[in-house]
């Protein structure tokens, strides 16, 4: 078995149907205003965009938890969005296919705002 990397991402009611939708095994096709999908490193970066953006803009956010084959996130640099504790992979739209045949096992909800 290959070496996972834990990966978290906030989401809002929309995205999570879809995953529901996808049985619980990848991401939805990102929009065309969303040119990357960006799944963070953090359960604590991933609560704070959960409450305080997904909240208000859809009433409800969740954070999910998933994990990625390291070899395949291995192409990719973390990236630091704002402060240090920021961090997120940036991957490009077209490449969100492959990235989804690299999570091992099922995206799991793991905290849900509000409360």
């Amino acid at each position: 078995m290959s070496e996972t990397v834990t990966l978290w991402r906030p989401t809002g009611p929309e995205e999570l149907k879809l995953v529901e939708e996808a049985g619980w095994r990848a991401w939805p096709p990102r929009l065309p205003e969303q040119p990357i999908f960006y799944p963070v490193t953090t359960e604590a970066y991933a609560v704070k965009i959960a409450r305080d953006w997904n909240v208000p803009a859809s009433g409800s956010g969740f954070v999910t938890r998933f994990e990625v084959r390291k070899d395949f996130l291995d192409q990719y640099d973390v990236q630091v969005a704002g402060g240090r504790e920021h961090e997120e992979y940036w991957i490009p739209a077209e490449e969100l296919d492959a990235f989804n045949a690299a999570i091992v096992g099922e995206i799991t909800v793991v905290r849900t705002f509000p409360e």
